[in-house]
């Protein structure tokens, strides 16, 4: 699409550019890869051993601690998903290497959510049959595509996210020098375990307005260990069912949020479950708008 630049009421269209190759492309994302992706950087150029021989282009953990996986193409190409997929499954089998990497690079006290690691995949544009084979392969796969507009703007845009469900169950997961442990895979159905009819019904109408900020279903529910977070990209708010409340967490500075009922706090210095730093709460369906009127604001910080 073009882009304009607005000066003293006059539209200037700036012209689109292109990275010089790969590498360029890839550089720009890893420095900047919090703020475009909502990912925290791990490693750059990760070999797959000589076993499985390649060169992953970027690692990193998501504001949940899923383990993520970052591959670009300059120009889309028909091997990228297949190449993506092969990094997943060598990502899922060497589940010590990958937290052994993100203990060196984010601490020791980091905690790794293997429940369904994730895939992204960066490229100037994906054809209509890329969106159909990730949908088809069911795993937890984004499209992305970018476009340089001078020197100075980059336009992202996600394209396609799946967000399938997985039900609840336990796997063994193999922690560093330890013994194996049984690891909870959480769901939707884990958090509305014996929640009273009220508030799943609060829930449920909460969660409809939260779907309902995207007509084209580009938003992942992801749920974890305390708490549901919804992501376009990145994270914009993050739900915690209570006996007779929803807790809610924006990712949204508290200066920024137009708040006319005043139902919002800033708890940037105190601590709290969610990745966002501004919070509120939804008692009753009467305050459903003004909590929506909320979320979305965050929610548009995404776009």
């Amino acid at each position: 699409m073009p882009l304009y630049q607005i000066k003293s009421q006059k539209a200037q269209q700036v012209k689109p550019s292109s990275f010089k190759n790969e590498k360029e492309l890839q550089s720009l994302f890893e420095e900047n890869l919090e703020e475009l992706l909502g990912v925290r950087y791990v490693a750059s150029e990760f070999t797959t051993g000589d076993r499985q021989r390649g060169r992953i282009d970027t690692l990193g953990v998501d504001q949940d601690g899923t383990p993520v996986i970052v591959e670009y193409k300059k120009i889309g190409k028909d091997n990228v998903i297949n190449q993506g997929l092969f990094y997943l499954d060598w990502l899922v089998d060497h589940k010590g290497d990958f937290t052994l990497a993100a203990q060196e690079k984010l601490g020791k006290d980091i905690e790794i959510d293997w429940s369904s690691p994730r895939l992204i995949l960066v490229a100037e544009s994906f054809s209509e049959y890329d969106k159909y084979a990730v949908n088809r392969i069911g795993a937890n796969i984004q499209l992305w595509t970018y476009r340089r507009y001078g020197s100075d703007f980059l336009f992202l845009d996600s394209i396609f996210a799946t967000t399938n469900q997985k039900i609840l169950k336990k796997e063994k997961f193999e922690k560093i020098e330890e013994e194996p442990v049984e690891e909870i895979i959480y769901t939707l159905e884990y958090h509305l375990d014996e929640k009273s009819k009220d508030v799943k019904s609060l829930f449920e109408a909460l969660r409809e307005r939260i779907f309902a900020l995207n007509a084209d279903g580009d938003i992942i529910e992801k749920p974890n260990k305390l708490y549901l977070s919804y992501k376009h990209g990145k994270n914009f708010c993050e739900v915690q069912i209570q006996s007779n409340s929803l807790k809610i967490w924006l990712d949204i500075p508290h200066a920024e949020i137009d708040d006319p009922n005043k139902l919002s706090k800033d708890v940037s210095k105190i601590g709290h479950h969610g990745t966002g730093t501004s919070e509120t709460k939804l008692s009753d369906l009467s305050e459903l708008d003004a909590v929506a009127y909320l979320i979305e604001q965050s929610y548009k910080r995404t776009l």
